[in-house]
């Protein structure tokens, strides 16, 4: 997928930082002097203003870490916008665009010399609540001192029952946050699968396991779980009630340098290999 033309861009910025407003405007300047209209909406302030910025922008940037862009991915999820992330800090997983490097992508996003990929999200039902999750949910306990019960059944199929303190299900995105740190397995961004890894489970049988993502994930529990999603927005799953994980439509469309590599971002971020 290619943009035909990049008119007007639309940011959101990194809460809660002081500098961030500095660093916006110089990032700002740029897209200006090369003609471009950029918008501003503050996602934790003005909702409302932000889905009218989603259906005006033919790009959407993220100015901050990977929090930023994982909660611009999901609250702009139907809008099928390019979301472009610009790092504020350290070299990101997802906001990979240092700010050294914007004039250089400018520059070529006005030629087309770009690419866009395509990652899946996880749309997950409680109830009538829907939400969707870039990174992962967490089925988790709501006390350290209590152990819970968790069915998982695909396709209406029981496979396994969870004992422990609970269980994650990543997108091959989210493989390298809390997945990772449990011993789950890294998958290729672009792949299209869930990782179910159990977390401190009671049983030393249960392992990490991968599913293609046109299955249907049901969870139930006797016990209250909290869901977390993407470590940013919390709903209480209670007794007789199911949790239901599914591939969303539509996926994320991350907007990179041509010669971006996810596999030097890897030796980057977790020192493989020689010097």
């Amino acid at each position: 997928m290619s943009l035909k033309e990049i008119k007007k861009v639309g940011f959101i910025l990194r809460p809660n930082s002081p500098n961030i407003l500095s660093i916006y405007r110089e990032v700002k300047e740029k897209f200006e002097k090369r003609g471009m209209e950029v918008l501003l909406s503050d996602l934790s302030k003005d909702i409302e203003g932000f889905h009218r910025m989603c259906q005006e922008v033919d790009l959407l940037i993220s100015l901050g870490g990977d929090g930023t862009l994982l909660s611009l991915v999901r609250k702009s999820y139907g809008y099928d916008k390019p979301i472009l992330g610009i790092n504020a800090g350290n070299l990101g997983f997802l906001a990979d665009t240092p700010i050294d490097l914007v004039d250089e992508l400018l520059d070529r996003l006005i030629i087309g010399d770009y690419r866009i990929d395509n990652r899946m999200l996880i749309a997950g039902y409680i109830n009538k609540i829907k939400f969707y999750a870039f990174n992962d949910v967490v089925v988790s306990r709501p006390t350290i001192s209590h152990m819970v019960k968790i069915d998982a059944s695909i396709d209406n199929d029981w496979f396994n029952t969870y004992r422990g303190d609970g269980l994650i299900i990543s997108t091959p995105t989210g493989s390298t946050a809390y997945n990772l740190s449990l011993g789950g397995p890294i998958m290729y961004p672009l792949s299209k699968v869930f990782i179910m890894t159990p977390v401190a489970p009671h049983s030393l049988t249960q392992r990490p396991l991968v599913v293609p993502s046109d299955f249907t994930i049901n969870l139930t529990s006797p016990d209250e779980l909290v869901i977390i999603v993407d470590g940013q927005e919390n709903y209480i799953l209670k007794d007789g009630e199911k949790l239901v994980i599914k591939g969303a439509k539509m996926s994320a469309k991350l907007l990179h340098n041509r010669e971006h590599s996810y596999f030097k971002v890897l030796r980057e971020k977790l020192s493989w290999g020689d010097e």
